[in-house]
């Protein structure tokens, strides 16, 4: 195995604090209504092994508003149906000239495995129940839009921790920078041992203790088959930990919601919560623009 090529990003737990900052500040510079060819004559391939709309569409508007050429590949209707393996897709891709290769897949570590093995860039848009880089980094970026730093602040993150990727890179980036983060939910999706994997984790089962005195409050996906697969009830689940206008209430007045999507409106959170002021919900989604622009131009070493 080779070492990744230099300007993959493959996950938030072993980068540096000023990587990350580096990244963001970039992102601070792109203009997707005005962006500039930087990526002009580039080949970026969307190598998507699972469904997705928001981190796929965000890549591909991000690289073509920089000039590059992009190439959707999905699982169905591709030689991966045939049986090919990952290391042989990355190859053939490698081959046809591709400059970047951007993973979605449903094993933990696929991304690590291509990058130590091709000579291009491999970006993670999600590996299993692993990490989602990108998706941490978007958010991190729309959280500092509203507040000035990460020191210090009280962040929720509240659902399905268990299965999620976007919370797991998420700790690993606001832990980096101080911010003191709690993790609630019910036990089948927030076991105890969640608190352990990154120091300074604090876990609760009870939302509102989660929510009190909070700056940020980012809800996670509940999937209904998940919650019937670990016999949770629906109704239970929304009476726990479902986010109404009360409950936010005891948050911060300027405290920010934040959903990596798709929200589920009447589970995760209440439609008037979805849509209130101090719902970011959809700024998130649009932020995902730049700070894809910035994670290509530094694949390609276009970061000025």
């Amino acid at each position: 195995m080779t070492k990744a090529a230099r300007g993959s990003l493959l996950g938030i737990e072993h980068l540096e604090a000023a990587e990350i900052l580096g990244l963001l500040k970039l992102a601070r510079r792109m203009n997707p209504a005005k962006p500039r060819a930087l990526l002009k004559g580039k080949r970026v391939v969307l190598l998507f092994y699972e469904p997705s709309t928001r981190t796929r569409s965000s890549f591909e508007v991000a690289a073509k508003s920089m000039g590059a050429m992009t190439v959707l590949i999905q699982s169905s209707g591709s030689s991966i149906e045939k049986g090919e393996s990952l290391l042989d897709t990355g190859y053939t891709l490698r081959a046809v000239g591709a400059d970047a290769i951007v993973l979605r897949h449903p094993s933990a570590g696929a991304p690590h495995l291509m990058a130590a093995n091709i000579d291009i860039a491999v970006i993670n848009a999600g590996d299993g129940m692993h990490e989602h880089p990108s998706q941490a980094l978007l958010d991190a970026y729309t959280v500092l839009r509203h507040k000035r730093s990460f020191k210090g602040l009280q962040v929720a993150i509240v659902g399905d921790i268990y299965h999620s990727r976007v919370a797991r890179s998420a700790c690993h980036l606001l832990s980096k920078f101080g911010a003191r983060v709690t993790l609630c939910g019910p036990p089948e999706f927030v076991p105890e041992v969640a608190a352990t994997l990154v120091p300074g984790i604090r876990l609760t089962r009870h939302l509102e203790e989660a929510v009190r005195g909070a700056d940020v409050i980012m809800l996670l996906r509940v999937q209904k088959e998940r919650l019937a697969g670990r016999k949770i009830k629906l109704e239970d689940y929304i009476a726990r930990y479902q986010m109404t206008a009360a409950r936010l209430k005891l948050a911060k007045r300027d405290a920010i919601v934040m959903h990596p999507g798709p929200i589920i409106r009447g589970l995760e959170l209440t439609g008037d919560v979805a849509d209130c002021p101090q719902s970011v919900i959809v700024q998130e989604v649009a932020n995902g623009v730049p700070v894809r622009m910035a994670i290509l131009a530094r694949a390609m070493g276009k970061a000025r």
